[in-house]
């Protein structure tokens, strides 16, 4: 789904503004500048698809937004259980925003299970809309509610809407020749007719994704689409909500443009594709499913018209084999995991290392360790990125900051890969994987050449005058060593995991050899080159917010509510970690104060310690959860006083 807009600006991710209330008929239109939106129940029941809907209607109307999908790690978790609701939480304004939100305005709780998981989260005044269908004694007892919260008076401080979402589905569905199972699995449409009612969604894309979804089983759609309807008419006719609300389009949050919405995996996805088609190579994913790093599989094995490969391995130790063979090959070759594949794919990296072949190896980083948190998010591979192998092997480290940046992150890992000769880490997270914002569809002159050269032929003359060719012989610039493809005749050589000589490319247990070569990989590593971090610092302030990845949303919304208090805060975010730019260490002496933020216990603040004897503090959640804008904003507000 794509939109057009035509200019520019930049607001606090702050309060709704004041209402402005015009009649509508019988009913009351609200204008507000921004909703958080969650809907929740069991894995089974949909929350998911009906987000994602949501989303992209909100997304053609105009607004900006952020989501935040959070769902169990079984496929179908216990029906009616708190470990199995699943929720889907959006936030779209007529201003830039940078997050999910920190507390929903309104939530659908399709059952008790789905209500108590979030109650906690809501301010009081906010909005429920209950399904008390599923209400039941046995429903409320499964979950410890003594009482039905809904005649009890807990929720007198919410404004609660109790809505028969399963009985008026089935109602609505009476003409089709369904059963009731059948039609009650169309409630999530329902609920989303009705949402889409209350905030003036557009519906056609959503009947058109309904048709196509079930083309093969029109009844279905038809059913499906005659919910989705009657929770729209619901809205409109029943006396339970006198009041809509409007949330204009953010034309003026964005530069010029075709925009579309985009989740982090996708926008990685068209990013290596992109890749490819610049550096004018093949693309070859070699890959074993993985949450939640499986969706860039799913997506790249469609685009096999873009000279895309993929190959679903049996394990993870043959997914990164067979992509770094294909690097042998000529291809720009990836392989896609998350933290417990890193540990797997540990011995096969340090061999690209040895071999010196570009290799992304992409690392959607989840809670851990071991299997941990699997669908949770987390930022606790940086040290495994930076350290995870046996003996002196470095790697490049590339991470992203929003969803929509995951495409741009990926291009420039590429770029490092193929200049540099040198397996690249990109490390995103499930955060930014599932969720989605708007997305800046970019110009293909706005992307970068990527273009290769081969070795063609000999590049060294003997002291004999034989011309032969030397497979680590050296470009002066970049230390990178040439890519010969197999076959090339007169450019055979050598591969393995032993040590090379210097040049020749032939086994070598030299002390001295060694000794050079490992000094010189980490050279290459060191002399990469990356832009400057950037600082914002509008108020010379003596306190700088340093962060790094997914954490970018929430430490810059923080920031700005910091700032509109009147305190003065820099910050700067990383996207290179290995190596750092060049200029952080003068950065980082210009504060009093430096306070990094991680979704881990201080990967970051450990490394900008070791490195640049700072005493960097750290600010640390591993809940599986991204950071709230205000409790960071706290935090960063004492480290300022203190």
């Amino acid at each position: 789904m794509t939109s057009q807009v035509s200019s520019t600006a930049e607001q606090a991710d702050g309060a709704v503004v004041g209402e402005q209330r015009t009649a509508a008929g019988a009913k009351d239109v609200r204008r507000l500048d921004r909703v958080i939106i969650r809907f929740a129940g069991d894995s089974g029941d949909g929350m998911q698809l009906t987000g994602d809907r949501f989303t992209s209607e909100t997304a053609s109307f105009g607004n900006d937004l952020s989501t935040l999908p959070n769902f169990p790690a079984e496929i179908r978790a216990p029906a009616g259980t708190l470990p199995g609701v699943s929720s889907f939480q959006l936030h779209f304004a007529d201003h830039d925003i940078l997050t999910p939100g920190d507390a929903p305005n309104v939530l659908v709780a399709m059952n008790p299970a789905a209500l108590k998981a979030n109650l906690g989260d809501l301010p009081r005044g906010a909005e429920i809309i209950v399904n008390t269908d599923e209400f039941t004694k046995r429903a409320m007892q499964k979950v410890g509610y003594d009482s039905s919260p809904l005649e009890d008076g807990s929720l007198d401080g919410y404004s609660l809407h109790p809505v028969p979402l399963t009985t008026l589905t089935v109602e609505a569905l009476g003409e089709f020749d369904l059963t009731r199972k059948e039609a009650e699995r169309s409630k999530n449409m329902f609920a989303l007719g009705l949402l889409s009612w209350m905030y003036h969604r557009p519906t056609e894309g959503t009947e058109r994704f309904l048709r196509s979804k079930f083309a093969k089983k029109p009844e279905i759609a038809a059913a499906n689409i005659a919910a989705y309807r009657a929770g729209w008419n619901f809205g409109e006719t029943t006396e339970d909500f006198a009041v809509s609300y409007e949330v204009a389009p953010a034309a003026k949050a964005f530069p010029p443009g075709v925009y579309r919405n985009i989740s982090g995996n996708l926008a990685l996805s068209y990013g290596l594709i992109a890749a490819s088609r610049q550096a004018d190579l093949p693309l070859y994913l070699g890959s074993y499913p993985i949450t939640p790093a499986s969706d860039i599989l799913h997506e790249l094995s469609r685009h096999k018209n873009f000279g895309v490969r993929t190959f679903q391995a049996e394990d993870e130790i043959a997914g990164i084999g067979a992509a770094l063979g294909a690097a042998f090959g000529g291809s720009l070759a990836v392989t896609t995991t998350s933290g417990p594949g890193v540990a797997l794919k540990s011995e096969t990296i340090g061999l690209a290392v040895s071999l010196e072949l570009p290799l992304l190896i992409v690392d959607i980083q989840r809670g851990g360790p071991s299997t941990g948190l699997p669908t949770k998010t987390e930022q606790a591979d940086l040290l495994q990125a930076m350290y995870g192998r046996n003996g002196e092997a470095p790697v490049p480290v590339v991470a992203p900051r929003t969803p929509a940046d995951c495409f741009d992150a990926a291009l420039e890992a590429a770029r490092i890969a193929l200049a540099y000769r040198t397996p690249v880490f990109l490390l995103s997270d499930g955060y930014l994987a599932n969720g989605s914002e708007p997305w800046r569809v970019p110009d293909l002159q706005e992307l970068p050449d990527l273009t290769v050269r081969f070795a063609q032929g000999p590049n060294h003359a003997l002291d004999d005058g034989t011309e032969v060719f030397w497979p680590y012989k050296r470009d002066p610039r970049t230390l990178a060593r040439p890519w010969a493809i197999p076959g090339t005749p007169g450019l055979e050589h050598r591969i393995g995991g032993i040590e090379k000589q210097d040049g020749t490319g032939n086994i070598s247990y030299d002390p001295a050899n060694h000794d050079f070569m490992v000094r010189t990989r980490q050279a290459k590593i060191d002399g990469i080159d990356v832009p400057d971090v950037e600082v914002d610092d509008p108020d010379g302030a003596r306190t700088l917010v340093l962060g790094w990845g997914s954490t970018y949303g929430p430490i810059t919304a923080a920031v700005r509510r910091i700032r509109k208090e009147g305190g003065r805060i820099a910050q700067a975010h990383l996207r290179h970690l290995n190596p750092f730019p060049r200029n952080l260490g003068t950065v980082l002496e210009r504060y009093g104060k430096v306070v990094v933020p991680e979704m881990n216990l201080g990967q970051l603040a450990t490394l900008i310690r070791a490195k640049y004897l700072v005493d960097a503090r750290s600010h640390n959640q591993v809940n599986g959860m991204p950071f709230k804008a205000e409790q960071l904003a706290a935090a960063l507000k004492e480290a300022i006083d203190d």
